[in-house]
């Protein structure tokens, strides 16, 4: 077996082989000796035991082959060593899921195992070994932890500058992805090598100046010669050859291509039109102007509370908003504008205030409410709803190549952490480094 596949079997997931009665995966170990010291911590031979036994059951589950015991006892143990450095990150950070994801996770697990509750599952695991439940629900909270850190270091690392964004949409491959698609004209010119590279020329310019690639066809066609053009249609770049689709990204709709040779002769492209995936990104936005009362060193909580019924007793007395805003508002921003924060998009601000905007009738101002921030009043002076299609492309295309990049990045850190570690393997046999043949 290669390595690769190996480490893969490692890297998944080892809850489902602990639902197993005939592996009592969480089982205490009457004897026990520490087989790995990882930087505070210690790996302990029932937990390269237990590990092995995950491997074994899974390769046997998907008839694979077993390999050599030491080669895999390895393996194993070196796949616990990174996953406890990577544990040891976890508790410098502190990352903890929270009591709601961790229930709905091992929930899922119990689900799956055909148990329909916590209690249920609970009872399930206990028959096999006492605390098994317990050792099973802490690995997942492990897991859920590992997952958060991994998700926040790694993708700190990725860097995707606006050029890759803007080369990754101009690509095929992006272009597809958006569901853009392109009209294109097509035209071949194959026969006698000496007097292709002529033609091809000529044809080009006509092309350039006409769309009837049949008239093309029929006009520089010769006995030695022939021009085959074809009318593709609105197609996904997708769907044209890879070699052809990357000539036809970067042009303006009306301009051809150079000639492109290859194997079968030379061809040449022109794009017709171009146009984007049929469903617009429309987003509503909301013109809104707010006024923010902070508790501070001199205003308690309740005086800043106070304060914000007080303006909002004024403003419904008929009093200008932009006024008191700039007058009382804390949020030094907005109140130069009288409150204003412009166009103001979902998403963007704190939860409490997007649905107070959102539930606003436009024209009417808010009874005072309260976030992180303080006591805030706002008024919708205007509602529209804004193609934001440009924006999502972006943010998709950003998307997709950090997707590409986590795998990679995620073992080069991986192998940092690896490197950094403090690592004492205390039996000899299953250091890999003194054992490489």
């Amino acid at each position: 077996m290669k390595t690769l596949q190996l480490k893969r079997v490692f890297k998944a997931t080892a809850l489902a082989i602990c639902l197993s009665a005939s592996v009592p995966t969480f089982a205490a170990q009457p004897k026990d000796e520490v087989v790995a010291v990882v930087d505070n911590s210690v790996i302990l031979r029932s937990d390269l035991e237990q590990s092995i036994a995950q491997v074994k059951h899974q390769l046997e589950a998907q008839k694979k082959t077993i390999p050599p015991e030491q080669y895999l006892q390895q393996q194993a143990l070196e796949q616990l060593i990174i996953r406890q450095a990577q544990l040891e990150q976890v508790k410098r950070y502190n990352i903890k899921p929270d009591e709601k994801s961790l229930n709905e996770a091992v929930l899922k697990v119990a689900k799956d195992s055909g148990s329909p509750s916590l209690e249920a599952f609970q009872q399930k695991l206990d028959k096999i070994a006492p605390n098994t439940y317990a050792s099973l629900r802490g690995r997942i909270a492990e897991d859920l932890s590992l997952s958060r850190l991994r998700q926040q270091i790694v993708t700190s690392r990725i860097q995707i500058s606006e050029a890759d964004v803007k080369n990754f949409l101009n690509s095929p491959q992006g272009q597809a992805s958006m569901g853009n698609q392109a009209h294109v004209l097509h035209v071949r010119i194959s026969g006698d090598e000496a007097a292709v590279q002529k033609i091809a020329k000529d044809v080009k310019v006509e092309l350039a100046k006409s769309n009837d690639v049949e008239a093309i066809g029929k006009k520089f066609s010769t006995a030695n010669v022939k021009v085959e053009g074809a009318d593709m249609g609105f197609r996904s770049l997708s769907d044209i050859p890879s070699e052809l689709a990357a000539r036809v990204s970067p042009l303006q709709e009306g301009q051809t291509t150079e000639l492109i040779p290859v194997r079968d002769g030379i061809h040449v492209l022109k794009l017709i039109e171009r146009k984007g995936g049929e469903q617009k990104a429309l987003v509503a936005q909301y013109q809104t102007r707010h006024i923010l009362i902070q508790p501070s060193e001199v205003v308690s909580p309740e005086n800043a509370k106070q304060m914000a019924d007080s303006l909002y007793s004024r403003l419904k007395k008929g009093e200008d908003f932009a006024v008191l805003a700039s007058t009382y508002s804390n949020d030094p921003g907005s109140a130069r504008d009288g409150g204003s924060l412009g166009w103001v998009t979902p998403g963007v601000m704190v939860p409490e205030f997007e649905e107070r905007m959102k539930n606003t009738p436009k024209g009417e101002i808010s009874e005072p409410f309260q976030s992180q921030f303080g006591w805030h009043i706002l008024q919708v002076t205007d509602t529209r709803q804004q193609d934001m299609t440009k924006e999502y492309q972006e943010r998709m295309a950003r998307q997709i190549l950090g997707e590409r990049q986590f795998d990679a990045e995620l073992d080069s850190w991986l192998r940092e952490i690896r490197n950094n570690a403090f690592v004492d393997i205390k039996d000899p046999s299953l250091d890999r480094k003194k054992n490489k043949s």
